[in-house]
């Protein structure tokens, strides 16, 4: 890695550690990151830290070498805007969008930019531990060696100690029953102290319906926790596309209209208009 580069991970490592109050509670939220290598880095005591190493820490913590700049569209505004209510007055929300909306892109950049915002990228192999694990780690917690339900107890104590926490469960369609009924027991404990926000595509809404028409275990007071509503975002359109092209780089209008098109073809998703732009740029 060259010098820019790893300038750059140390300013975004800056601010990291800002938001955790520590190097050593931002090195607990990190994997294979000692706090003594975050202190060499910040010491600019480069010499001994691997590039492997910086490019850990640089994924953890959203440092991308790719240059790529987001617009705020409808969705991202909307997204932004309750995670802001659900931080500030600890409210639930459940929110649907399309995949490639910008619900995760929205999560990262609100995680980035407030403090006591967990965000947790849900996974299916998930099982109780390590959801708690894993949320006990983007608190910087260490959760070595604690049970099941000493992780609970820990989760529950340390977000009661902080200022206006916020949980962000990003695909959240992804979690099994055993680990979606947590969503309870973190509700139950933690109402009027943390905002929790699920995000996820319809297919969360469509799996908690038709839990309750089966009458499921947990499915109904899931369903209750979270207002008994699914706040959906608006869809990415032309507009937002041609503002994204502008962003990156492609001003040429029949350049616009090819990404849109492409857009339009795929149902919007903004994965699909980064993967367009990038191929225009690679043609010049």
């Amino acid at each position: 890695m060259n010098k820019t580069e790893k300038d750059q991970i140390k300013m975004k490592l800056t601010d990291y550690c800002e938001r955790y109050g520590s190097q050593n509670k931002a090195a607990e939220s990190l994997k294979g990151v000692s706090a003594a290598t975050i202190s060499q880095v910040m010491n600019n005591n480069w010499e001994l830290i691997k590039d492997t190493m910086w490019r850990n820490i640089g994924a953890q913590i959203g440092w991308n070498a790719a240059t790529w700049n987001s617009v705020e569209t409808r969705a991202i505004a909307r997204m932004t805007h309750i995670l802001t209510d659900a931080q500030a007055f600890s409210n639930v929300y459940a929110v649907c969008a399309d995949a490639g909306a910008g619900k995760t892109k929205a999560m990262e950049y609100y995680r980035d930019n407030n403090s006591n915002a967990y965000h947790l990228c849900c996974n299916e192999y998930w099982n109780r531990k390590l959801f708690l694990q894993e949320l006990l780690q983007q608190m910087g917690r260490n959760s070595s060696g604690f049970t099941v339900g000493e992780m609970m107890e820990e989760v529950v104590r340390t977000l009661k100690q902080r200022e206006s926490p916020i949980i962000m469960l990003d695909e959240a369609d992804k979690l099994s029953d055993q680990v979606l009924y947590f969503f309870i027991t973190l509700y139950n404990q933690l109402e009027d102290h943390c905002g929790i926000v699920m995000a996820a595509t319809d297919h969360l809404e469509k799996r908690i319906k038709k839990g309750l028409r089966l009458n499921k275990k947990g499915y109904n007071e899931i369903y209750s926790r979270l207002g008994r509503k699914f706040v959906p975002l608006q869809k990415v359109n032309s507009a937002d596309v041609s503002a994204i092209c502008i962003a990156n780089g492609i001003t040429e209008k029949t350049d616009i209209n090819e990404v849109v098109k492409e857009a339009r073809e795929n149902e919007f998703d903004l994965r699909r208009v980064k993967r367009k732009i990038h191929a225009i740029k690679k043609k010049r």
